[in-house]
């Protein structure tokens, strides 16, 4: 926006918040929660004038003109619409449209989206076509530059990268606000040159830089890392990882998402240890897109939040203003007061906290959860759907777990990744197993079970194989997903050889998705066909083909919470302890590969 525009805005707003010119909206009668304050003061107008707040106080009479709305809040509270300081747009399964239309009439306003799941199929062209859609949105929607493409160089192989110099380049972009999270952790504290050279990009921008800090040692290597310059972080799981985290200047984000419940532990920080919350910032991170239609977003985070005991105003400005000064963004938005952005939300109770109305740049959304006016459809090229590639049709035979003959007469012990069930981190565990003509079974009683990682993005014909549990399934079952963080390669996990060859072949001819097979049949499936990570189907659709995909995975025996999004990121090797790579088994505390089987030393 230009001088001369910011200037007539100004002097507008002025002109109404004297009287001289009269607002387009008026909400009466509310109760102003006060978060830059730390108030909730009764009896209060809001007058608005086109997208901006003009005035706040006791009568805004003097605002309203023959052409004026007025709204009577009739003593319902007045709140700052909702701002996700951190998440992925593509684990919603849906595209930014549709993630808006699913949680703006919950009291979202805001986004800070880092499309690194798409940068990781497209590069930065896939991160300027959500830019681009970002644009288009009745709410905001801010964009980080994806920073770890790869997540981990030389341990995983993505459909494409983002170097420095494409940092850089979309610095300049309008809807870029910072540079997304600093997975690569190790290659901070190590001085990494391209990881510190992306940073560098950024602070010349004079944008934030995000953290992903994951690992839980919390001595040199934290740290390097709070040294190399992320400037908050949303990896923590304990108390402890939030008072370090605020402690050495980052902003504590807690997430609440479909599978990582971090706010409980961390928010003893401030209940328990008296930490200002005023450096404490609340997120979803990944919310599957049947959380958001039957659970909500930030609207759920906050219930759950409040539900530990703070304050509903501290939690409300962990989810409105400490974002936005976080950002730099305070003169626009986060709180309730003249020149920003009117995003309100008119909520009769702040405990259970269910918007009535929500308002986002001056414009009535949604009344009630229902949509006061439609979205705008988007549309997207063709390279955006075409992006699962296989060699040849999979057989069973390709998710073999071959013995090396020199160890085949050897007791064996093998490498098995752990899922932890609501976190993200794994377990590295050691199991003693025995070899069949050849080859490691699957062993239903023990739970262990096959996974595999189909390369899907060059058609190599590469599958990794190796052994996992936690999922509990049972009988002959297969699990499948193109959803496979943060490489996105095809992830495969089975009971049996040949259902997890149809999983596989099924997720092919679906262009992407997840799939459940079970006795040779599909019986659980969602299809997402832009960069095998996201359908252009409403959420609410989406969320019922998802839970059909939920309720294969309970037909299988599986009784865990949110078992796809475990699956999701099972090769994720930048979070611990062990993951599963496109290039082999991946020890991550110590950032190498190790063999799926060992022979015991005599």
């Amino acid at each position: 926006m230009s001088k001369e525009k910011i200037s007539a805005r100004t002097r507008a707003l002025v002109d109404v918040a004297m009287g001289r010119q009269k607002a387009d909206l008026v909400i009466r009668n509310g109760r102003w929660v006060c978060v830059q304050s730390g108030e909730i003061i009764p009896d209060t107008d809001i007058a608005i004038l086109g997208e901006r707040i003009a005035y706040v106080g006791e009568d805004a009479s003097h605002t309203i003109g023959e052409q004026t709305k007025v709204v009577d809040a009739a003593g319902m509270y007045l709140v700052p619409g909702l701002l996700d300081a951190h998440m992925h747009v593509e684990s919603g399964m849906v595209t930014i449209t549709e993630f808006v239309r699913a949680v703006a009439p919950r009291g979202t306003t805001g986004m800070f989206i880092d499309p690194h799941e798409i940068a990781n199929v497209f590069g930065l062209k896939g991160v300027r076509l959500m830019a681009d859609e970002a644009q288009n949105q009745p709410i905001h929607v801010w964009v980080q530059v994806p920073s770890c493409v790869p997540s981990a160089p030389g341990l995983e192989t993505p459909g494409s990268s983002i170097s420095p110099e494409d940092v850089a380049e979309a610095m300049t972009w309008e809807q870029i606000i910072g540079l997304g999270e600093m997975m690569n952790f190790p290659g901070v504290f190590s001085s990494d040159q391209k990881m510190h050279d992306e940073m560098a990009a950024t602070r010349a921008a004079g944008k934030v830089i995000g953290g992903h800090y994951a690992a839980p040692d919390l001595g040199l290597p934290f740290h390097g890392y709070a040294a190399g310059g992320p400037e908050d972080d949303h990896e923590g799981t304990r108390k402890e990882d939030a008072i370090a985290r605020v402690r050495q200047g980052m902003k504590a984000m807690l997430r609440y998402g479909s599978g990582w419940l971090d706010v409980k532990a961390q928010i003893k920080a401030v209940t328990e240890d008296g930490l200002d919350p005023r450096h404490f910032i609340l997120c979803t991170d990944d919310s599957h897109s049947e959380t958001l239609v039957n659970e909500g977003h930030m609207d759920r985070v906050l219930r759950h939040t409040i539900s530990q005991g703070i304050d509903p105003l501290i939690a409300l400005q962990m989810a409105t203003i400490n974002t936005a000064e976080h950002f730099g963004l305070a003169r626009d938005m986060g709180q309730i007061a003249p020149g920003r952005y009117a995003d309100i939300l008119l909520v009769k109770d702040l405990e259970d906290f269910r918007p009535y109305q929500v308002y986002a740049k001056g414009k009535l959304l949604a009344e009630e959860g229902t949509w006061q006016f439609e979205l705008p459809a988007s549309t997207y090229p063709t390279w955006a759907s075409e992006s699962v590639h296989l060699k040849r049709p999979l057989t069973a035979e390709d998710f073999a777990l071959k013995v090396d003959p020199a160890l085949e007469d050897s007791p064996l012990t093998a490498n098995v990744i752990g899922i932890v069930e609501g976190q993200a981190p794994t377990r590295h565990l050691k199991v003693p197993v025995k070899a069949v003509d050849g080859e490691v079974k699957i062993d239903l009683e023990g739970d262990l079970l096959k996974i595999a990682l189909v390369e899907r993005h060059k058609a190599t014909g590469g599958v990794v194989v190796g052994l996992v549990t936690g999922f509990g399934l049972q009988g002959k079952c297969a699990l499948g997903s193109t959803v496979a963080h943060d490489s996105h390669q095809m992830i495969v996990v089975g009971t049996d050889e040949e259902q997890m060859a149809i999983a596989a072949n099924t997720l092919a001819e679906m262009r992407g998705g997840q799939v459940v097979v079970k006795d040779g049949r599909v019986i659980g499936s969602v299809g997402l066909p832009i960069a095998g990570l996201m359908s252009t189907k409403r959420a609410d659709v989406v969320a019922e083909e998802a839970g059909s995909v939920l309720a294969g995975f309970k037909a299988c025996g599986c009784s865990i919470l949110n078992p796809n999004m475990q699956l999701s990121l099972l090769a994720l090797v930048v979070i611990p302890e062990l993951r599963i790579s496109d290039l082999g088994l991946v020890d991550v505390t110590k950032f190498e590969f190790i063999p799926v089987l060992e022979g015991e030393e005599s």
